[in-house]
């Protein structure tokens, strides 16, 4: 079953790619959908700085080791998702680095995965609903998604560089088309389920939709 749905993962591999890039500027446009100035968004750009404030004072091989954990761990877990055994989750002891290893050949999204997926930010978003479901949404579980929302900018931006081996794997023209998107729909998810939990990420997502179809409707009729 996993081979079905690797192959079936790799027909989409250009087309998402694609899409990610000419959906940028409705990503841009979407802002105006976010209340900034609201308590509850202003908790979390609190959150947010709390982040790079504590990143500060961390301990420099402790910070390391998390993100080459939460890097191991995001590729494991959409190798599960797309139906893979994993076999292994190392990390080295000098903190150089790490590596997984799953039965069957794979696909490109367990390969990028951990450079646009916010691991620990979707199970702080899981934990949340949780939470809500018997209590309501406050201004700390705001800030918390701040602090997250920092973690995944930090670890992203700290690991797309020209030694990382896996990027040459999906291609580096493929990874210029597909990151810059596909972290803004990332960090747009969050944004949106700070807004209004997870029907704000649904509302968020057809937002989205649309202003791209507007846009490139919009291409069209400059063009023809």
């Amino acid at each position: 079953m996993s081979k079905i749905l690797d192959k079936l993962v790799e027909l989409f591999k250009w087309p998402v790619a694609l899409y990610m890039l000419v959906s940028i500027p409705a990503y841009i446009q979407s802002l105006s959908y976010f209340q900034f100035m609201s308590a509850r968004f202003i908790s979390l750009g609190l959150g947010f700085f709390l982040f790079f404030m504590a990143r500060g004072m961390a301990d420099a091989s402790v910070k390391t080791r998390m993100q080459i954990i939460a890097h191991e761990c995001t590729h494991s877990f959409f190798a599960l998702l797309t139906l893979h055994k994993i076999k292994h989750i190392r990390v080295a002891d000098d903190n150089s680095g790490g590596s997984m290893g799953f039965e069957g050949e794979g696909n490109w999204l367990i390969i990028i995965a951990p450079y646009f997926f916010p691991l620990f930010g979707f199970f702080v978003m899981l934990a949340i609903s949780f939470y809500t479901r018997f209590a309501p949404m406050n201004l700390i579980l705001n800030g918390v998604m701040g602090y997250f929302i920092g973690y995944h900018v930090d670890t992203v931006s700290s690991q797309i560089h020209e030694k990382q081996t896996d990027l040459p794997k999906v291609s580096y023209k493929f990874c210029w088309m597909f990151l810059p998107g596909a972290n803004l729909w990332a960090i747009g998810c969050m944004l949106a389920f700070n807004s209004r939990g997870w029907d704000g990420v649904f509302v968020y997502q057809r937002l989205i939709r649309t202003l791209t179809a507007k846009n490139f409707d919009y291409v069209l009729n400059l063009l023809f």
